[in-house]
């Protein structure tokens, strides 16, 4: 039995994935062939999770909205390490307690933030100790 509310079973043909998000089926072929995608195969049929859904509104967001190729949209999703991952439980709210990203809108949940840090700029620019600190001057340079 499937299971419909397992955000990672892939439960939708690409003619339905394809409806919801307002592309036609053959645009999510090229996105599967460019390494955007990876949809879930019963045999030789594609099958879309509620996850893949919602990264799939995410690649036509940065086509439509911010005007990114597929190889702009390549590069911004390199730098999501929770991309592929299935235990990504999205992001943060910018009143949140926990440190985020503000320059790097979560992928998951709109209105969200990531809580990932990738590099060490990252790393300093959430630390409430850098950001409080008034004789850093030297250290901000490293």
């Amino acid at each position: 039995m499937i299971d419909m509310f397992d955000e990672y079973t892939g439960v939708y043909t690409i003619g339905t994935a394809a409806k919801f998000i307002g592309e036609h089926p053959e645009t999510l072929r090229v996105w599967e062939r460019k390494g955007l995608i990876q949809p879930n195969r019963q045999g030789y049929q594609r099958r879309y999770s509620n996850e893949d859904l919602k990264r799939l509104k995410f690649i036509k967001y940065l086509i439509d909205e911010k005007g990114l190729n597929i190889a702009g949209v390549k590069h911004i999703i390199s730098m999501y390490p929770c991309w592929t991952k299935k235990n990504c439980k999205g992001g943060a709210r910018k009143n949140s307690p926990v440190p985020i990203n503000e320059t790097k809108p979560c992928w998951k949940l709109e209105g969200t933030y990531c809580m990932i840090a990738l590099d060490k700029a990252e790393v300093c620019n959430t630390c409430e100790f850098y950001r409080n600190c008034t004789n850093c001057d030297g250290c901000r340079n490293s």
